[in-house]
């Protein structure tokens, strides 16, 4: 029988409570639990078939005996122990999609920003300076090129679709072609190809071995000097040493992080002193129907296991 552990972990200031409670209510018949103290936890954490949470803390992986199922609660997962989680067999989940809509909001409100300059009327509103300027120009017929073609990716490129763009997207399997919307599909080796006439590079994959600092000083290099860089994805994505230097010698236009490498960004960091940096402390990911998003899924998961097995291939599986 299947039994449920939400793990007492909140995300984007929404408590787990609210997780537990719209898995109650999309399945009335399967135990769930969510206690609120370690020694709770580890005790619940004996008799749960799946798990759910954005961390898997070692000492409940370890009192997790019957586990079959980690739902994970985030997008990404390179903070889980994957290995040992393979080892045993356990399913591995991700909340892909979750935040697409948000996430994509997000990236186009610093799009317009920039574009429009909306910044500097926000500058000059606050000097009481009635003074005219001009904008950059228009969304429409800018290239955009979008690194990572999964949810949030699809979710921005489905979102710019109407602002008469050209839109670039790269993924990791340029054979498996892009969403409605998409102009062209490379392959991330293939990225440096298509930079020198990108206008808004967004970056919405996620950090692998094959993502890590994907966009470095070349890139840069490559870039045009009116091009804005957006990351949605994980600061790790940028050679953040070359981003500043780029944005010292004025290689590319601006550049909009709503994550950075390192993280938390320290104070003294020379990225707080650029102008045309715009910073969102990781918050893009915020929605009140986060935590709705992430049980749907875990049901529709668990109600495939009730009929198909565990072994029926899941909803956002991504290992084993």
């Amino acid at each position: 029988m299947t039994r449920i552990l939400v793990l007492d972990q909140p995300t984007h200031g929404l408590p787990a409570e609210q997780y537990a409670r719209a898995l109650r209510e999309r399945l009335p018949d399967v135990p769930i639990d969510h206690p609120k103290t370690t020694a709770e936890t580890l005790d619940a954490a004996e008799e749960a078939t799946v798990i759910t949470g954005v961390h898997l803390p070692d000492d409940v992986l370890d009192a997790a005996e019957n586990l079959q199922l980690f739902a994970g609660a985030a997008a990404g997962y390179d903070h889980l122990p994957m290995e040992e989680l393979r080892e045993r067999g356990v399913v591995v989940t991700n909340a892909s999609g979750v935040h697409g809509p948000n996430i994509a909001e997000h990236v186009l409100g610093w799009m317009l920003m920039v574009t429009r300059r909306l910044d500097e009327g926000m500058r000059r509103q606050a000097r009481n300076e009635w003074r005219h300027f001009q904008a950059m120009g228009e969304l429409k017929g800018s290239t955009v090129t979008v690194v990572g073609l999964g949810a949030i990716g699809q979710a921005i490129t489905e979102r710019l679709d109407p602002f008469g763009v050209t839109t670039i997207g790269a993924r990791y399997s340029p054979e498996k072609g892009g969403p409605d919307g998409v102009d062209e599909v490379v392959g991330f080796d293939e990225l440096d190809t298509v930079l020198p006439r990108t206008d808004y590079l967004v970056l919405a994959c996620p950090l692998t071995d094959a993502t890590r600092e994907l966009i470095d000083g070349d890139s840069f290099g490559a870039l045009p000097p009116n091009a804005v860089l957006v990351n949605v994805a994980r600061g790790g994505v940028v050679a953040t040493d070359a981003l500043v230097s780029a944005l010292q010698k004025g290689r590319i236009h601006a550049a909009a992080l709503d994550v950075t490498d390192p993280e938390p960004l320290p104070n003294d960091h020379p990225l707080w002193d650029f102008e045309n940096v715009y910073l969102t402390p990781h918050v893009s990911g915020y929605t009140p129907h986060y935590w709705t998003r992430v049980a749907d899924i875990l049901s529709r998961n668990v109600e495939r296991i009730a009929d198909e097995g565990i072994d029926s291939g899941l909803e956002n599986q991504v290992s084993p």
